[in-house]
């Protein structure tokens, strides 16, 4: 990310590691240094409490009982919902849909809008840089009503080819997904300059924000998105619990993605009427305990302050940058302009699981792999990288036991 639009960081980062008592163990008898946040952030003590509190003192169906502790856990989880329509700039409370993730979130629109709006010889485009959950969906779709997929190139820093995009769009394309921010290079795409130059030609816009939601403010109305998609893991809270924001006019025109109990209005053998939004994409129970931690998690970050992470996760970023970069043989994956905490790297012909494996034995916990990007490793000429990734509860000093890993698995892999 560009340091000249940050502030500096007024956090104490020794006091908010005390709220991530994971943080203090030992592995294989180091301390444990996560660097693997990208996969899945790690959970502060509120969150967990808050999961606990709830099983413990508040547990019950929602929506549907007329006693306290349904009326209480339907107030506790539709709070949530408020908390996030404000995090995220949602214009209605009712444009907030639970899902189960990101990938639920992405298919569910998939499912229903694609299906409404893409037909044969209609185009969907995507990029280069985008996770599995955002290219299998749309494949998915395009075989079923033989639609062509097509995928906007990217230069070899990592950024989007904008030219390229500009020149893909047609009236053919019926929707354009692309992600905030690359899982594996870490680059952040221009948003809103894709929403804008789409929606002169009245093509509606699905971002995946899986990996923007942790690391800066989002805000879908100045967006002007007509999806977003995110993930509680990816932002430290609960996993299996997630978000699709899309516009009222949107979701009022598209049909359910699951038939069940509440997502109906009235039920006979004859015909079923669907309920209101937000309801009528929550078939069944919800993950009510997530939903609500979820609520928590947002009430943490913004505690803390968008900005203020992203100015903590922009030094860690920079420092690890320049130490990387004075390591003989390491190549950095991905150099964009506009970048997010994420840094993929390999090491001379090393492949990136011997130097995971090795940094594992050292405590540091990196991931490894194509990253759920194997189209973009394909386009890179690479198997995949190692990974290391940010959070604002990382400092300095951990980056530095990864630099003096990484240096050590060199001397010991040749």
């Amino acid at each position: 990310m560009s340091a000249q639009t940050l502030h500096k960081p007024s956090i104490d980062i020794n006091r908010i590691r005390e709220d991530f008592p994971i943080l203090r163990q030992k592995v294989h008898g180091k301390p444990l240094v996560y660097f693997d946040n990208a996969a899945s952030a790690q959970k502060p003590k509120q969150v967990v409490d808050a999961i606990s509190q709830y099983y413990n003192a508040e547990h019950s169906n929602i929506h549907r009982g007329v006693h306290y502790l349904s009326a209480h856990a339907t107030e506790r989880f539709e709070e949530a919902r408020q908390k996030v329509q404000r995090h995220i700039g949602a214009v209605y409370t009712h444009e907030v849909i639970f899902t189960k993730g990101t990938t639920e979130s992405i298919n569910l629109v998939a499912s229903t809008f694609g299906r409404m709006v893409v037909g044969k010889g209609d185009e969907v485009l995507i990029s280069t840089l985008e996770h599995h959950s955002n290219i299998v969906p749309w494949q998915m779709l395009c075989e079923e009503k033989g639609a062509k997929l097509k995928v906007i190139p990217i230069h070899d820093n990592g950024e989007l080819d904008m030219d390229a995009f500009t020149g893909m769009l047609n009236e053919k394309v019926k929707i354009v997904a692309v992600n905030h921010v690359s899982n594996a290079l870490g680059t952040i795409n221009p948003i809103k300059e894709i929403i804008r130059q789409a929606h002169l030609q009245n093509i509606p816009v699905l971002v995946d924000g899986a990996q923007a939601a942790p690391h800066m403010t989002i805000d879908v109305k100045e967006l002007d998105c007509d999806f977003y998609a995110l993930s509680s893991h990816k932002m430290y809270g609960p996993t299996g619990v997630g978000i699709l924001y899309g516009k009222e006019k949107w979701l009022d025109a598209m049909p359910p993605y699951q038939g069940g109990g509440e997502m109906i209005s009235t039920v006979t053998f004859e015909k079923t009427t669907y309920n209101e939004l937000p309801f009528k994409f929550e078939a069944g129970t919800p993950h009510i305990s997530g939903g609500i931690a979820l609520g928590v998690t947002v009430d943490y970050l913004n505690n803390i302050g968008m900005d203020n992470i992203a100015a903590v996760e922009n030094e860690l970023l920079i420092y690890a940058t320049e130490k990387m970069q004075a390591i003989d043989g390491l190549r950095i994956i991905g150099t964009a302009k506009e970048k997010a905490a994420v840094i993929s790297f390999v090491v001379g012909d090393t492949h990136p699981y011997d130097t995971g494996t090795i940094l594992d034995q050292l405590g540091v916990a990196i991931r490894t792999g194509h990253h759920c990007t194997e189209p973009l490793m394909q386009r890179l000429g690479l198997p995949g990288t190692a990974r290391a990734s940010f959070a604002f509860y990382n400092t300095k000093e951990e980056v530095d036991v990864l630099i003096n890993g990484i240096l050590k698995s060199k001397e010991m892999l040749g």
